[in-house]
């Protein structure tokens, strides 16, 4: 069977978690997938696949906390203003389906991606290389890269709402 995939789950440095259901994306970009294996000390193995780079377009729909999320604020706030507060994206989730159980997709598999992260200050919580901005249409823009800013990618399709 192919594997679909269904949703996207971002991970916050704090643990926190939020998921993104396909419908709700719209330009994504996820840029030079690479492969390492390996383990640290003695932990486990690991297969993990750092990115290049990250652009995504999400729509209002998904600023919302599906009830499988980790939660720490995004609930009150709404995601899309939890991301405006912190830049702290650190990996993402990328759900697959095989198959669809009623109306209901199956998340059969996943891979984990791991993001550019360069602290922005002493904390180390916020990431110097993520930058985010609402559209006039209400879309969520978000771009996670060492060399481009929201505003270079998605600048014509912006205003002032700084995220």
């Amino acid at each position: 069977m192919k594997k679909v995939m269904c949703a996207l789950k971002f991970i916050f440095r704090n643990g926190e978690t939020w998921t993104i259901e396909r419908k709700h994306i719209g330009d994504l970009w996820i840029k030079q997938v690479t492969t390492s294996f390996g383990r640290i000390g003695e932990n486990d193995f690991q297969e993990i696949h750092p990115c290049e780079s990250l652009k995504i377009e999400i729509t209002r729909e998904a600023d919302s906390v599906n009830s499988n999320d980790i939660n720490l604020g995004g609930l009150e706030a709404g995601m899309f203003n939890r991301v405006k507060q912190f830049q702290d994206i650190e990996m993402m989730d990328i759900l697959y389906r095989d198959r669809i159980n009623g109306d209901k997709p199956v998340s059969v598999d996943k891979d984990r991606i791991y993001f550019p992260y360069k602290a922005l200050d002493v904390d180390g919580h916020d990431n110097q290389y993520q930058s985010s901005m609402i559209s006039d249409e209400d879309k969520l823009y978000i771009v996670i890269d060492p060399d481009k800013t929201v505003q270079d990618i998605y600048g014509a399709k912006l205003t002032n709402k700084t995220v």
